[in-house]
């Protein structure tokens, strides 16, 4: 017997969902906006040799261009989630989508490396709206089963945007050079900010906006920290998140000097993998839709631990089939239960579904930043490093989404 997507959510803070039809185009708009901070963020990885040449920089010293673009997508996701539950979506996507133009203008026609950082951080303050909002706006529009189908592909494209950005960043680099990734993510966030201008209005109406003062979202932000329907499964998600982001850190050391991938070869290895998250994108609600949304999301869980724990046995001698696989079972947990585990973290929070966007994509942020710094940290080999960090993560995510599974 099948059991409905929304019957195994919490039910007793929700909000009734405006009224709207899930259809292909918003979907590829929410898409497109969870997935362009993604993009951004791994497309000039193939142009760092590239870039400190041009820039007279040592290449340790380029992995700024990802540490201070995590930190101010993730502190600036604080700030506009609150302020669009209180002012609405419409203007903050539009505002964020044209400040990261603006920051993508900076970084393609930087001449020394503070300039790029500069524009780094712009770029990230303003992409970051696109990226807590398209969650949010989703949270607006639709409700079980529909939010879980939308939050289901926007998160796949979101997880799928790293794996093919390095082959995209690649192409562009030895066709047009470093600066043209910028040049083309700038105009992707153009036609974007066009897309949404022309084909949704205000999806956060008066009658449900937020009027709360700082002080006020400040303590909101404590009682979702400390309101367990929110922080279990938001950790949880994070956790692998912050595992996804370790292994696209670490995967360019492994694959390439100690397996001999080239970089076209990485790149291609990326890409591959996207259709391994679109397959568990695909099955989450459907899997949801008939054992509830929990139980598959803690499958994922497991299938991810699993693909660590594979990781770590192979790690003394590794070889390409046995990364490919381990990596490929992790990928399909990461891919169940990112959207199901989002969705089971936003749904009690629909009149503030801006905050806990916002508040989520913080975590992961985090997440995502020490588990970048863990691959390099640690005193172990990258295929080692990579290991311990999915396996363990997985498992502390285990935990803690058992513990709000517990509860419900």
């Amino acid at each position: 017997m099948s059991v409905s997507v929304i019957e195994t959510l919490p039910a007793e803070a929700a909000q009734p969902a405006t009224e709207s039809k899930l259809t292909g185009g918003l979907l590829t708009l929410l898409a497109g906006l969870a997935a362009i901070g993604a993009l951004s963020t791994n497309i000039i990885l193939p142009s760092f040799p590239s870039i400190g040449a041009a820039l007279n920089i040592p290449a340790r010293d380029l992995s700024l261009t990802l540490s201070s673009f995590f930190i101010a997508f993730a502190v600036g996701q604080l700030l506009v989630g609150p302020l669009s539950d209180r002012y609405g979506r419409r203007w903050f996507v539009l505002g964020g989508l044209t400040i990261f133009i603006v920051g993508s203008a900076i970084c393609g026609g930087a001449e020394s490396f503070t300039m790029l950082i500069v524009g780094r951080i712009v770029q990230a303050l303003g992409v970051c709206a696109a990226s807590v909002l398209s969650r949010a706006i989703a949270r607006d529009l639709f409700d079980g089963e529909a939010l879980a189908r939308a939050l289901s592909l926007t998160m796949v494209a979101m997880a799928a945007a790293p794996g093919f950005s390095p082959l995209i960043g690649s192409a562009l680099d030895a066709q047009f050079g470093w600066r043209a990734a910028f040049v083309v993510v700038g105009a992707l966030g153009a036609i974007l900010a066009a897309v949404y201008a022309l084909g949704t209005g205000e999806t956060h109406p008066a009658d449900r906006r937020s009027a709360a003062s700082l002080s006020a979202t400040m303590r909101d932000y404590a009682r979702l920290l400390a309101d367990t329907r929110f922080i279990f499964p938001a950790l949880a998600v994070s956790l692998i998140i912050g595992g996804l982001y370790a292994f696209f850190a670490a995967a360019p050391a492994i694959l390439m000097t100690s397996l001999g991938l080239t970089s076209l070869q990485l790149g291609l290895f990326f890409a591959t993998t996207v259709f391994v998250v679109f397959a568990g994108g695909l099955l989450a609600p459907r899997l949801a839709h008939k054992w509830g949304a929990r139980p598959v999301a803690i499958s994922g869980i497991i299938l991810a631990m699993l693909g660590g724990g594979l990781l770590l046995a192979l790690s003394a001698a590794p070889t390409f089939p046995g990364f490919s696989a381990a990596i490929a079972v992790f990928l399909l947990g990461m891919g169940l239960v990112n959207p199901l585990g989002t969705a089971i973290t936003l749904h009690p929070f629909g009149q503030q579904a801006g905050l806990a966007s916002a508040l989520l994509g913080f975590l992961q942020m985090a997440c995502a930043a020490a588990g970048t710094a863990l691959t390099t940290a640690l005193p172990l080999s990258p295929v080692g490093a990579l290991s311990v960090i999915l396996s363990g993560g997985s498992a502390l995510a285990l935990f803690v989404f058992l513990r709000k599974h517990g509860k419900a």
